[in-house]
């Protein structure tokens, strides 16, 4: 049975053109690690990733210095770097109910850290002068998931910057779901770091993220993992400039090649031309999905405000029974439960049955739409 693939916000798939032979090529023909070594296969390393590097600056439109983009194994890890480098015993939180368990596990292993949340409606939306009414003396920083990975809502980032601005407050943005899928800008919309991690929108392989940091955010941030840099190797203290003061031990090499790689490719399509193509889609499927009966979806119900990662409920019927159905009778592969965030399923009414969700990508196809209604029609019958 062919499959549909359409799970893109847990990992994009299929990869674009390139990025697996970017990653072959360093592993068959280069091998050798950065800051370690002057050979000229060491120095080929060193200037993919200073490619990187820029590239990503670039594309968020990051106003620091490139140094300022660090390499990271994950999001994960950008974010539990953020949380558990920057707050301190004594200081308050603001996340939002939204959050995935990236960000509110790390928040909750902090003893002595205080924290509230901004409630989001039904849709999974903010309204972002409530953040005013929960900012306290010791508010020190406000992260945030920009899109949701259960529904696809994304925040008014500018206008939570604008407030985080006005009282003095650090924002961390964590851009898992929408970065590839829209323009992000750093610099616009005031934020002191972003999280990104490199096998969803950005489309490369896993095991890689990125972390931009403001200087001065940076200045006040306790790196978590300390090691050798390749730098300053004469002192058994860390460096205190970056990116090396974050980046301790071998970088992921394999995942700098694959992520250069599809940065590459992002750049070549567009952002505008991408996100067209997957509203596009986004379109078809909900208005496909809206003469169903027996499928509600949960979040926003059109395109304003929102990523092609679509939530469906099956009121009567088990939410994993059906999906399981979709996978064995249809090919269609989607992803149920609760998604690592039992918050944001609070807040869509969603908690504890969870829903199934439909992600789409660069690669989904009107086909694939097609095929995943007619098997929705199928599983409701």
């Amino acid at each position: 049975m062919k499959t549909t693939y359409l799970d893109n916000a847990a990992t994009s798939f299929p990869k674009p053109e390139g990025v697996s032979s970017a990653m072959k090529t360093y592993m068959d023909t280069v091998g050798a690690t950065i800051n370690r070594s002057v050979y000229g296969a060491a120095q080929d390393a060193g200037l993919v990733t200073l490619l990187l590097r820029e590239s990503l600056k670039k594309f968020f439109h990051f106003p620091d210095p490139v140094t300022h983009v660090i390499l990271t194994p994950g999001a994960t890890a950008g974010l539990n770097m953020v949380i558990k480098g920057y707050l301190k015993p004594g200081d308050h939180c603001i996340v939002s109910s939204m959050e995935h368990n990236a960000v509110m596990r790390p928040l909750l292993q902090l003893g002595g850290v205080e924290y509230d949340r901004i409630q989001a409606n039904r849709e999974g939306l903010i309204n972002p002068p409530d953040v005013e009414n929960l900012i306290k003396p010791n508010t020190k920083l406000l992260i945030m998931a920009h899109g949701s990975n259960v529904c696809g809502a994304v925040q008014d980032a500018a206008a939570v910057g604008e407030i985080c601005k006005k009282h003095g407050i650090a924002f961390a943005l964590d851009v898992a779901q929408t970065a590839g899928h829209i323009d992000i800008d750093f610099e616009k919309w005031g934020l002191s770091a972003l999280v990104a991690p490199g096998h969803k929108g950005l489309l490369g392989p896993s095991g890689i993220g990125v972390m931009l940091l403001r200087d001065a955010f940076a200045k006040e941030l306790n790196p978590l993992i300390a090691g050798g840099t390749g730098s300053a190797s004469d002192s058994e203290y860390l460096p205190d400039y970056l990116p090396d003061r974050f980046e301790s031990g071998t970088p992921n090499l394999p995942g700098i090649y694959g992520l250069e790689a599809s940065m590459r490719f992002l750049q070549q399509e567009g952002l505008d031309k991408l996100h067209a193509h997957e509203m596009a889609l986004t379109r078809r499927f909900l208005e496909g999905v809206a003469r169903i009966p027996g499928a509600v979806v949960c979040g926003p119900q059109g395109l304003e405000n929102r990523v092609g990662v679509i939530s469906l409920d099956f009121p009567g019927q088990d939410n994993a029974e059906v999906a399981y159905r979709l996978e064995m009778d249809h090919g269609i592969l989607t992803r149920c439960g609760l998604h690592c965030a039992p918050s944001a399923h609070k807040s869509l009414d969603t908690f504890p049955r969870g829903t199934v969700r439909f992600s789409l990508g660069f690669a989904s196809t009107e086909e694939d739409v097609d095929t995943a209604l007619a098997a929705i029609q199928a599983v409701c019958e």
